[in-house]
């Protein structure tokens, strides 16, 4: 069985299909065209360069193409690369499809609606629990399938639901140690927080940014649905200016992307969670490709790390 890309060793040689998560031209220092691929399946990503790319190689090797890849891992500035060898598209004899290159959130997804429901389910206050429930609506299907984001954290297929439903079992367990928080407002802005992505990404496989998510991002577009879903609801009250702070203010700092910071203790709660969640899978993920004893590869969203994993682990 051919190993996935997301296990294979710096030295080892590779051969199988990849999907290109993203394709773009350079110019090498003789003047010659060279493509930067990332390419894909669902155990992860690697970059390759294909050197000396012809006008009809540019046409080829596009995004969402599946490529068949012969080559062997290299390693340049701490992380793996794929040196190509070999390569060319996929055919229709090949019988792989675009589905099986793309990673999953390791929670199925009756899973995660089950717990969005039971969290709306517990909100006792009117005015949050109907906001709620008017998004969920809306993005019923979206929200089960697109990604957290393009790369570093929850990028994969359901990823976005996933982040969520780990983001409220942490609010949960910080309820019972900090009573005086409001369950209900922290619980609506796990919700709502990141659901501006689904406009501001461009779907759950090799997600790109949009044209508004370019020019707005998620937080102004969240921001700005909360408004008009208030308005829609015929809602007046705190409650809406208290989920906008909740939306404008998760990243709590102006060069994070956040118009304003945390003023208010769930603000703050939600903006502390997001990080928890996000970091740990990021160092989650990399630690389950390294053998104990060893290192990661450097996490540039960790400052560029390397994280040890121990010998001596916890076992299940």
């Amino acid at each position: 069985m051919l190993k996935e890309i997301g296990y294979v060793e710096v030295g080892q040689p590779f051969e199988g299909f990849l999907l290109i998560k993203s394709a773009t031209k350079g110019v090498a220092s003789n003047g010659k065209p060279f493509l930067t691929l990332i390419l894909q399946d669902s155990s992860g990503e690697i970059e390759a360069k294909l050197w000396e790319a012809t006008e009809e190689d540019e046409k080829t090797f596009t995004q969402e193409q599946i490529v068949k890849v012969a080559g062997d891992i290299s390693q340049f500035r701490g992380k793996p690369q794929l040196r190509i060898q070999q390569i060319r598209p996929s055919q229709p004899t090949d019988g792989v499809r675009l589905q099986d290159f793309l990673a999953k959130a390791p929670v199925e997804v009756n899973q995660l609606e089950e717990r969005l429901t039971e969290a709306i389910f517990e909100m006792e206050n009117p005015n949050i629990q109907r906001i709620v429930r008017y998004f969920i609506k809306k993005y019923e299907k979206e929200l089960f399938l697109f990604p957290a984001a393009v790369k570093n954290h929850h990028e994969y297929v359901s990823g976005l639901a996933h982040h969520i439903c780990s983001m409220l079992n942490i609010a949960r367990d910080l309820k019972h140690q900090y009573d005086d928080i409001n369950q209900d407002l922290l619980y609506a802005g796990i919700i709502l927080h990141d659901l501006g992505k689904i406009t501001e990404l461009s779907g759950p496989a090799a997600p790109n940014y949009t044209t508004e998510g370019k020019l707005l991002g998620h937080i102004s577009i969240m921001a700005e649905e909360i408004g008009k879903a208030a308005e829609e609801l015929s809602i007046e009250g705190e409650e809406v200016l208290l989920l906008k702070h909740m939306i404008l203010s998760h990243h709590s700092k102006g060069e994070w992307g956040s118009p304003k910071p945390p003023l208010i203790r769930e603000a703050e709660v939600l903006h502390l969670i997001d990080l928890i969640d996000a970091k740990m899978n990021m160092m989650n993920r990399a630690l389950q490709k390294t053998k104990p004893g060893e290192f990661t590869e450097r996490i540039f969203a960790l400052d560029n790390r390397s994280f040890y994993r121990p010998v001596f682990e916890k076992k299940d």
